[in-house]
């Protein structure tokens, strides 16, 4: 947050500055935005007391360095989606910052986070540095495939392609009980997901609201009988993004 709004301040003429208090319910190391989620809600609070001078696409630049603080690199994965809502694309960061939103069905997210960390830093040090080109195609059809299947709001295509070939195998190693938790959740009835950022967490996309639930329950069954502590989190995706809800 603080890397985030020393940003900001840099756009603006006047000397000030801001005093921050930061109270959530998100885990460090949780892989699912907690860091996103304060540098966020840091520029859009500073913004909209400064009187909203700056746009979206103006304050996802700014919070990115709060990203940069965190994981070593300047990315927005998180940060899009927190300012903006919904799914966002990232079509690039350099040379000009490219975010496009995605129209998606009313869709349910369940999430399973087991009580122990995985540090950014460390679960992008395991990606390989190259990639066997047949597994490339096969990603960026599955990305095609997914965003195809946001806009045309074809959950039998969004689930076909949530399979990742590239990051996840790769990290797979950090998050003892990846692949039995998924298992477990599609055959509760999601749509399909994997590692929500970094790890530990991970996500399942689902139809309504009773699925994600019993796909939750599903993934926590599988730490709980690993004698693993883990929180569980159900909720739709959200339509809009940070936002000031009081001024005191």
């Amino acid at each position: 947050a603080g890397a985030a709004l020393l940003a900001l301040l840099r756009e603006v003429p006047e000397a000030l500055g801001f005093e921050v208090e930061i109270t959530k319910g998100i885990r460090p190391g949780s892989g699912i935005g907690s860091s996103a989620a304060s540098a966020a809600g840091a520029v859009v609070a500073a913004n909209a007391l400064l009187g909203n001078r700056f746009d979206n696409k103006q304050l996802i630049d700014m919070a990115m360095y709060g990203e940069a603080v965190a994981s070593g690199v300047r990315h927005a994965d998180n940060i899009a989606p927190a300012i903006c809502g919904g799914f966002t694309l990232v079509r690039a960061v350099q040379p000009v910052l490219d975010v496009v939103a995605l129209p998606a069905p009313a869709l349910w997210v369940a999430v399973v986070h087991p009580q122990f960390e995985v540090k950014t830093k460390e679960a992008r040090a395991v990606l390989p540095t190259q990639v066997p080109l047949s597994l490339a195609v096969r990603q960026w059809a599955n990305v095609g495939g997914l965003v195809a299947g946001f806009l045309t709001h074809d959950c039998e295509l969004i689930s076909r392609a949530l399979e990742d070939y590239i990051v996840e195998p790769a990290r797979a190693a950090l998050l003892p009980g990846l692949g039995d938790a998924r298992h477990r959740a599609l055959a509760a009835g999601a749509l399909g997901g994997g590692i929500s950022g970094s790890g530990p967490s991970i996500f399942m996309l689902n139809k309504d609201e009773a699925t994600a639930h019993a796909a939750a329950e599903a993934m926590g069954s599988v730490y709980q009988k690993m004698g693993i502590d883990f929180h569980l989190h159900v909720g739709p995706i959200a339509s809009q993004g940070a936002r000031v809800v009081a001024v005191e």
